[in-house]
C-alpha cells in the first residue's frame, strides 16, 4: 500500500511538472482521477449549456422580424448544437459516455449555465443574448483555448470563432433597435435591464466562494479566475452600451482611475443560487423540453445502432 501511494505521488509530481511546463494532457496520458472528474464536470456542464441554450433563442426562429434575421438565428442555433457536439465528444475521451452525461443533465445531477433559465420575452432579448451572453462566453472561452487538456483546448478554437460571430450578430441586432424609434430603443433598454445581472452571474461565484476554482487554476484547466473574467466582461461591455445609448442598470457602476477598471455593484447571489439549484423561471421547462425531444429522437438512435450492427455483420461475413 505504501509503495502504491509513493508511486501515485511520483506520478502526480510528473503530471504537475507537465502542466507547469505548458504541455497538453492527452486522453491516453496518465492523469489524477480528480483531474479527470474535474474536467468531466466542467466540459459536460459547458456542453449542456450549449444545448439548453438553443431553447430560449429557438423560441424566436418562427417570429423573427425579417427573413434575414430568421436565417441568421437559424445558423446561430445550429452552431450551438454543434458546440454541444464538440464538447460532448471531448468529454467522451475521458471515459464517460454521451448517455451518462445526458442522464446527469436530465436528472439534475449535472448543471448548466443559469442564464438559460430566464425567458426571452421580446425580440430584443435575442440581441441581448448575442451581445451579453455570448460576449461573456467569449471572455471565458478565449482563455480555455489554452486549457491544459488537449481535446478541450482544440474544441474551443472553433467554438470561439463561431461565438465571436454570435456576439457581433447580437450587438448589430440590438443596435438597430437602439438607433430606431423610441419604442424600439425602450425594447433594447428593457432587454439590457433584464439580462445584465444574469450575464455577470455566468462567471460563477467569487473566487473565495468557488469550490473548484483553486484546483482548476493549479491544473491550468482554467487560466483566469471568475472575478478576473467578470471584470474583463464589464470593462468591455460598458463602452459598448454607451455607444448604443443604453444605460447599464447598476447605480454603482463607475470608472476607477486608480485600478484602471470599472467598479460595479454586488450581484444578487441568493438569486444565482436559487436559479442554479433549479428554482428559476424556466428551469423545469428547459429540462422537460429536453427530455421530450430526446425521447422523440430515440428512433433515430435506434436506427443508427441497427445500421451499424448490420454493417459489422456484413463485414464479418465477408472476412469469414
Amino acid at each position: 500500500m505504501t509503495e502504491f501511494k509513493m508511486n501515485e505521488a511520483e506520478l502526480e509530481k510528473v503530471f504537475q511538472k507537465r502542466i507547469d511546463d505548458e504541455q497538453k494532457i492527452e486522453p491516453k496520458d496518465w492523469m489524477p482521477e480528480k483531474y479527470r472528474k474535474n474536467l468531466i464536470r466542467q466540459i459536460s456542464q459547458h456542453a449542456h449549456s450549449e444545448v439548453i441554450g438553443m431553447q430560449p433563442e429557438g423560441n424566436w426562429i418562427t417570429r423573427a422580424p425579417t427573413l434575414r434575421r430568421k436565417m441568421v438565428l437559424l445558423a446561430k442555433v445550429q452552431d450551438e448544437g454543434g458546440h454541444g457536439l464538440y464538447l460532448y465528444s471531448s468529454a467522451e475521451t475521458l471515459g464517460i459516455s454521451r448517455e451518462e452525461m445526458v442522464e446527469a443533465l436530465q436528472t439534475g445531477a449535472a448543471k448548466y449555465a443559469s442564464i438559460f433559465n430566464y425567458p426571452t420575452l421580446t425580440w430584443a432579448d435575442v440581441g441581448a443574448i448575442g451581445w451579453l451572453v455570448d460576449g461573456a462566453a467569449i471572455v471565458n472561452q478565449i482563455s480555455l483555448q489554452r486549457t491544459s487538456y488537449g481535446p478541450y483546448a482544440r474544441a474551443m478554437v472553433r467554438v470561439c470563432k463561431e461565438e465571436s460571430f454570435h456576439q457581433r450578430q447580437g450587438y448589430e441586432s440590438l443596435m438597430v433597435l437602439a438607433f430606431g424609434n423610441a419604442e424600439q430603443k425602450q425594447m433594447a433598454q428593457d432587454a439590457l435591464d433584464r439580462w445584465w445581472w444574469p450575464s455577470l452571474m455566468m462567471f460563477g461565484p467569487h473566487d473565495a466562494d468557488s469550490a473548484h476554482s483553486s484546483q482548476s487554476m493549479k491544473w491550468k484547466i482554467k487560466r483566469k479566475s471568475n472575478d478576473e473574467l467578470r471584470q474583463s466582461f464589464v470593462d468591455q461591455s460598458v463602452p459598448q452600451a454607451e455607444y448604443l445609448g443604453l444605460k447599464i442598470p447598476d447605480s454603482n457602476l463607475k470608472w476607477n482611475e486608480e485600478r484602471g477598471h470599472y467598479d460595479f455593484g454586488e450581484i444578487d447571489w441568493d438569486e444565482f443560487l436559487r436559479v442554479i439549484n433549479g428554482d428559476g423561471m424556466c428551469n423545469r421547462d428547459r429540462i422537460s423540453h429536453h427530455v421530450k425531444v430526446h425521447n422523440e429522437g430515440q428512433w433515430v438512435r435506434d436506427a443508427m445502432r441497427a445500421y451499424e450492427e448490420k454493417k459489422r455483420a456484413r463485414e464479418l461475413k465477408k472476412s469469414a
